[in-house]
């Protein structure tokens, strides 16, 4: 018995649905660590990238709950991640005028800037991950996954 076999044979046997998530969770990891190289060129973590693109969405501002609702990846600390963006700059906070207690978010100009200048470079390393699947198959993979979030609590 060779020793991929061994290795196969000693593996517990799991249900189908812990096999999608084993791979979800390995696919997720692999595409994001791709992602996070063309991030660090910008100086920027993977969650200050989510959060400017967030904002570049809302020109009006949005409230720091909002923001992390909205985030891909929960940030506990989203008070900090956004002062960190604030001393560079990325992002402005204001108190709004109609409910003092509301602080708004905005992303500035330097930060719609370096989004622009990681649109490309990003774009081009999706299409290099998962362009050879083809525009009907990353619809369906696209329908799988919302299905798959539908039931998550």
């Amino acid at each position: 018995m060779s020793s991929n076999s061994k290795a196969a044979a000693s593996r517990r046997v799991g249900c189908l649905e812990e096999d999608v998530f084993v791979n979800l969770h390995r696919t997720a990891d692999l595409l994001a660590r791709s992602a996070e190289k063309v991030l660090r060129d910008g100086d920027v973590s993977p969650n200050q990238y989510n959060v400017l693109r967030i904002l570049r969405g809302a020109p009006e501002g949005l409230p720091c709950n909002e923001i992390a609702r909205r985030m891909i990846s929960r940030d506990p600390d989203i008070t900090r991640l956004l002062d960190r963006l604030e001393k560079r700059v990325l992002i402005s906070r204001s108190r709004e005028v109609k409910d003092r207690r509301t602080v708004l978010t905005r992303i500035t100009p330097e930060g719609l800037k370096l989004l622009r200048d990681l649109d490309e470079p990003v774009t081009e390393i999706h299409k290099s991950q998962l362009g050879h699947i083809g525009r009907e198959g990353l619809r369906s993979l696209l329908d799988l996954l919302e299905k798959a979030r539908e039931k998550v609590v």
